[in-house]
């Protein structure tokens, strides 16, 4: 069996008609769309900063993409932490919005598409004058108290390749009427589109036919690499790092021509189905994260708490199951020696529960995770 750690492209989605229903932030009038969303966030605090933004109180445990974003446009950083449950923590907050400089944004992350506790942030943005930014890139279609995610906030941005099979596509949404956006994205060059195109692909093929699937991975790898030797520039995605040359590049044309013909609540189901088929096996077993799956929360992944994340990722390989050693480092100095950042750092390991995983897979996978003996004890 071969479960990719990301979902697959059909190549009949191609053909297929339009969605009837599209979610936040698809159809928002107020938006701009980007190769990938680090773009977006250079933009909108380049636009912050040059209007009295200040200080930028930002997550300890964070990628480090929108990180060195922020730093690119010039704002200055105040780390706040965040819980091993991945809460962030209010209290903190509220005593570094008295430290002078006083901040003036707020840098809200939705962590696998959990959301914060939006109510007690509105309070505190509200009493502390801050600008709410929420990064909703790891929870494209997640509610809270059936309000869409990204929607709270005066701004929000979205990565939408890491939900669907899209090859690239970050957003950019202002939720205040008064603000807008006026910058004309360059055109995504195709060299930088075929690649994971053809990926999105393969990894369908490959999950349905494993050995000419794996041959084809091979030819596509030995195709890039004869590339990169001729010095064919492609921007890549998924990847770690700022590239301040791209960051007027727009989301591809087929990007846009796919997101209408995703069938979306099916992928929410879907994702809800896989994330409590592990989570019933493996509670009581293994240690899990304390979050509850409600009914708004769109899972992008199963955050299994590993002993060691090289090392289980390897275990699972074997067994056909692509895993993402989830954010093993981010800003130093961000950095706090016992903090619940470091802790999730160390132990977080990404298991895939996409739209393409069967029911019978995920069952697979909760199996092989027991076997195997990668998890931390209970």
């Amino acid at each position: 069996m071969y479960i990719p750690a990301s979902p697959s492209l059909n190549p009949a989605q191609l053909l297929k008609g339009h969605s009837q229903y599209l979610p936040f932030p698809l159809g928002s009038p107020r938006k701009l769309n980007f190769y990938v969303a680090r773009n977006g966030i250079y933009h909108l605090m380049r636009s912050l900063g040059s209007n009295g933004g200040g200080i930028v109180l930002a997550p300890d445990y964070h990628h480090g993409n929108e990180i060195a974003a922020m730093k690119a446009a010039g704002v200055k950083l105040r780390y706040y932490p965040v819980k091993k449950n991945l809460d962030l923590d209010i209290e903190a907050i509220e005593s570094l919005c008295d430290v002078e400089p006083k901040p003036r944004v707020l840098y809200v992350t939705h962590f696998i598409g959990w959301p914060q506790p939006m109510n007690e942030i509105h309070s505190l943005c509200r009493n502390k004058n801050l600008i709410l930014v929420e990064d909703c890139a790891l929870s494209f279609m997640s509610d809270f108290e059936g309000k869409p995610l990204g929607t709270f906030g005066a701004y929000a941005v979205f990565c939408l390749y890491k939900t669907l099979p899209v090859p690239n596509g970050g957003v950019l949404v202002a939720n205040d009427k008064s603000s807008s956006f006026d910058l004309a994205a360059h055109r995504c060059p195709a060299s930088s589109v075929t690649g994971p195109m053809s990926e999105l692909i393969l990894r369908w093929i490959r999950s349905r036919y494993e050995i000419p699937g794996r041959a084809l991975f091979a030819m596509k790898r030995a195709t890039g690499r004869i590339l990169t030797a001729l010095g064919i520039h492609r921007m890549p995605v998924g990847n770690t790092g700022f590239d301040l040359s791209a960051v007027n590049v727009g989301m591809s044309p087929i990007s846009h021509a796919l997101l209408p013909r995703f069938q979306y609540e099916w992928i929410k189901r879907a994702r809800q189905r896989n994330f409590t088929i592990l989570r019933d096996r493996l509670s009581g077993k293994i240690a899990v994260l304390e979050k509850d799956l409600g009914l708004g929360v769109c899972p992008l992944f199963f955050p299994l708490l590993v002993k060691d994340k090289r090392a289980a990722a390897a275990a699972l390989a074997g067994r056909g199951i692509e895993t993402v050693e989830f954010w093993n480092q981010g800003d130093p100095e961000s950095y706090r020696s016992g903090s619940h950042a470091e802790f999730l750092r160390r132990h977080v390991l990404e298991i895939p529960i996409h739209q393409d995983v069967t029911q019978e897979a995920a069952e697979y996978m909760a199996q092989q995770i027991l076997k195997l003996g990668v998890g931390l004890a209970a």
